[in-house]
């Protein structure tokens, strides 16, 4: 669990909550239920409109790393590797089958699959990188709907806010209706920008770093396995690979 991501999501709002009390605001001043309704529905529904569905479930889905972020386990997969190393030695590429059996990571098992079916070092790599590339840009184009969200938000408070200014100016004649409508315009504005400055554009900062991360332990082990390949002694994979860590 991310720690950060819920102590950044609570010092952000406490920041401005706070700010607002020491201004002598009230909370209530803040809660708007149709400036919400213009800003976040608004929101959302460029989004969608914008997204395919498949890209808008894999956002869905990579929201989770925010507070639950992906293993990044560099040490384990260098041991791994020269484990794959070791066995590659000892009883050949054949040895390794049984690796692949066991082997729960979808571009693990394929590594290993064409280490054991004799493909040439040139080969391994174009298809494993292919594999890599096509799963980050998708993971990215996901992350996208957040960053594209918190375009649209500020724009969409304006919206909101403008809506309410002529609400405002229809009921000139009624003093009763101007608190709401101004209420609307200015709070609306504050949604859009807050939501975008201090959930989207974070949120989509924070998983294209993520998804660097995993593009990075992909790479390691495209690394590794050309080394065995190549029939490198397994220390000096460890070696070579230690940089990443």
């Amino acid at each position: 669990m991310d720690i950060l991501s819920f102590l950044g999501i609570i010092i952000a709002f406490a920041a401005l909550l706070g700010g607002n009390f020491l201004e002598g605001g009230a909370l209530q001043s803040l809660i708007n239920v149709p400036a919400a309704l213009i800003v976040f529905g608004g929101t959302f529904g460029a989004a969608m409109l914008q997204t395919p569905m498949l890209t808008l479930q894999r956002s869905l889905q990579l929201f989770g790393w925010v507070f639950n972020p992906p293993p990044v386990k560099f040490a384990e997969q260098i041991k791994k590797i020269s484990d794959w190393a070791i066995i590659s030695r000892r009883s050949g590429l054949l040895g390794l089958e049984k690796m692949a059996d066991k082997e729960k990571d979808i571009f693990s098992k394929k590594a290993l699959n064409l280490l054991i079916d004799g493909s040439n070092p040139q080969s391994i790599r174009r298809i494993l990188e292919a594999d890599m590339i096509l799963a980050e840009q998708r993971d990215l184009d996901a992350v996208k709907v957040y960053a594209s969200m918190g375009g649209y938000a500020p724009t969409i408070g304006i919206i909101g806010a403008v809506m309410g200014l002529i609400y405002v100016m229809r009921n000139l004649a009624d003093p009763a209706e101007l608190g709401s409508g101004i209420a609307i315009a200015f709070v609306a504005t504050i949604y859009g920008v807050a939501a975008a400055n201090l959930l989207l554009l974070p949120i989509a900062n924070k998983l294209t770093l993520y998804i660097n991360q995993q593009s990075q332990v992909k790479e390691l082990l495209i690394e590794g396995v050309l080394y065995i390949a190549d029939g490198e002694n397994p220390k000096a994979i460890e070696m070579k690979l230690s940089g990443y860590l």
